[in-house]
């Protein structure tokens, strides 16, 4: 057999995958004729195949030295300065191959691998873009061009290159899981579940898959399905920390608290520095009240990674519900990475507590309804300095804001903004002021019922007021995560409900108005619900009320907010602003707190409740 022939027969081994034998027929052609180019060339191919890319390197080198002008030698020889994390060394070479040959597209494939793992995304892409001109069918460009769009939250784009790869290749399990991922990304649930669900098809022990199908699930709130499909995940790979991780959090999310921590807990033991694993077990920590233990855990994440958003806004919320105000605040300005909540971007500067005389500062909403009505007290503050204080809220509110002291002008979320010199979010007041325990503003009222709704809401409910007259709210925003802590059902409020001498009137709108209309045991409360329009509307009624009695919601706060009597139902582990104990709270004084005296146990809360109205109709 001659070299020639020898050398084809090698690279039919090589073709076919028969690597032990073409590298032992290299091995021959070089101890023949040292100088062969090609033998060197391919004989550290199949060692950059086989992890050992030092000798692949020696090899390739020796081949270019042979014959410099050969491009995917220079192509090969990066890829294994590549593999050796040696990527300046593997650039040069791809580089070189390109000089060479401009339209190689391997060589610009591998360019885009390297320049992203150097951290050059956008150098990435456009190597990506060039290998596809000069080979539109190149899958695994398409592939890879997604995964860099992914990572610049370019998703439009990424979906784009991951369906092309798979009208190319319609069998790739991984391509539609992270197809499946960028649309999860956007908020595309069902799009991303159907994707994922295709991967599962074609791998259905793809422990990822399963792992992001919990997610989409999470996303959207169905927990039942997330625990299965985090288990399923876990059954296909043991030990998958970040399934055990997500496992934990909705666990928590369900309320079973200690098997959030088992999963938590075993999370960090398979990978100790697993940052969400330890936010996690902080969480559910915090649910079952250990907060010492829970602090212990936010510190601990805090220290894998200063800047988390997630371990800082965690670690908040423990020093705020502590009473922690000085340390609290500024950690809670990283809930804006973390809540749903958008942070709004004005050419106008961000107010720091400087001075505002003579200057327009616009205070706008974030979160639910009731923390803009919490804050908007501190709008008289601003106004004693001698600001012009401008509200935006949601509209159910503006009506409303137009009673607070201080405010001089109120604008619908999405209407046009006035003129305004600085702005600020509602919850970043408490910082700016530097607010402590003690110098909370207290100056109640700070919203008042328009007196013309309540001549109409007088009327509606009638004259007679020789009966005590109570409003009844038992459910809030059911998008709220706290929701399955903080609610009641509607049938645990019938004891109450059920006292002599006491009209009852609901305040609960949307969703929970729903509760009422199929219960068979609605005759003890008066429904006018319907006629509600916005929260003026809610405060002319309860200024029609002697007493509220609510789960902690929006008509807390505005009850609190308006100066009526106002009794707090609370869970264990209250939202932070109620604090760890006492049945008064300093940011409402005409407010009563009624906790939970353990975890969940609501029938001692409504039994409490009961006696202390029994013994005020008694007196």
């Amino acid at each position: 057999m001659t070299v020639p022939q020898a050398f084809e027969l090698a690279l039919q081994h090589h073709r076919a995958g028969r690597l032990a034998e073409a590298e032992t027929v290299y091995r021959q052609i070089l101890a023949l004729q040292p100088n062969h180019a090609g033998a060197h060339h391919l004989l550290g191919v199949i060692c950059h195949q086989a992890g050992r890319n030092d000798l692949a390197i020696d090899l390739i080198r020796q081949a270019i030295s042979l014959n410099p002008n050969n491009p995917s030698a220079h192509s090969n020889l990066g890829e294994a300065y590549r593999a050796l994390g040696r990527f300046d060394e593997a650039i040069a070479s791809y580089r070189s191959a390109l000089q060479l040959q401009p339209d190689h597209p391997d060589a610009h494939y591998n360019l885009g691998n390297a320049l992203q793992g150097q951290g050059r995304p956008h150098e990435a892409i456009t190597a990506y873009h060039r290998a596809l001109q000069f080979r539109p069918d190149y899958t695994e460009a398409h592939i890879n061009l997604g995964a860099v769009l992914v990572g610049l939250n370019q998703y439009d784009e990424a979906i784009a290159a991951y369906r092309q790869a798979l009208r190319l290749k319609p069998d790739l399990a991984e391509t539609y899981n992270n197809l499946g991922t960028a649309l999860m990304h956007q908020g595309r649930f069902e799009e991303a579940a159907d994707a994922i669900r295709r991967a599962l098809e074609l791998n259905p022990d793809y422990a990822e898959a399963h792992h992001n199908l919990g997610a989409i699930f999470a996303e959207q709130r169905c927990l039942d399905e997330a625990v299965a499909a985090y288990r399923r995940a876990l059954e296909c790979k043991p030990d998958y920390a970040e399934a055990l991780s997500n496992l934990g959090n909705a666990l928590r999310e369900q309320g079973q608290f200690d098997e959030a921590l088992v999963a938590c807990r075993q999370a960090l033991k398979l990978q100790p520095d697993h940052l969400e694993a330890q936010n996690n077990l902080g969480s559910a920590l915090l649910e079952l009240g250990q907060l010492d233990e829970a602090i212990i855990a936010c510190r601990r994440a805090l220290a894998l990674k200063p800047d988390s958003a997630n371990a800082k806004f965690n670690y908040s919320i423990l020093l705020l519900l502590r009473g922690d105000f000085e340390q609290g605040w500024p950690c809670y300005e990283a809930r804006w990475n973390v809540t749903k909540s958008a942070k709004q971007d004005f050419s106008q500067p961000m107010w720091d507590g400087g001075p505002v005389q003579d200057r327009r500062l616009l205070i706008h909403a974030e979160q639910g309804f009731g923390d803009a009505i919490h804050f908007v007290r501190y709008a008289p503050l601003i106004a004693a300095r001698g600001g012009e204080v401008v509200v935006e809220c949601p509209p159910p509110l503006v009506a409303l804001f137009r009673s607070a002291k201080g405010v001089r002008e109120v604008v619908a979320a999405g209407d046009p903004l006035p003129p305004f010199d600085q702005h600020l979010p509602m919850l970043s007041l408490p910082l700016v002021f530097q607010t402590t325990r003690e110098s909370i503003p207290k100056d109640i009222p700070y919203l008042f019922a328009d007196p013309d709704r309540g001549g109409i809401w007088k009327e509606r409910l009638g004259r007679d007021r020789s009966r005590l007259r109570v409003g009844l709210t038992w459910t809030g925003n059911p998008q709220n995560r706290r929701t399955r802590i903080r609610d009641v059902s509607f049938e645990m409020l019938l004891p109450i409900l059920r006292i002599e001498g006491i009209e009852f009137f609901s305040l609960q709108v949307d969703q929970g108005a729903n509760m009422l209309r199929p219960s068979t045991n609605t005759s003890g409360i008066i429904d006018h619900t319907g006629h509600i329009q916005d929260f003026a509307d809610t405060a002319a009624l309860m200024a029609q009320l002697d007493l509220i009695i609510t789960v902690d919601t929006a008509p807390a706060h505005l009850a609190g907010a308006l100066g009526f009597p106002v009794w707090a139902l609370l869970p264990f582990v209250p939202d932070w602003r109620w604090g760890l104990k006492g049945d008064d709270t300093p940011w409402y004084p005409t407010m009563r707190l009624f906790r939970q005296p353990s975890l969940g146990d609501w029938a001692s809360v409504i039994r409490r409740v009961v006696a202390e109205l029994e013994q005020n109709e008694s007196s």
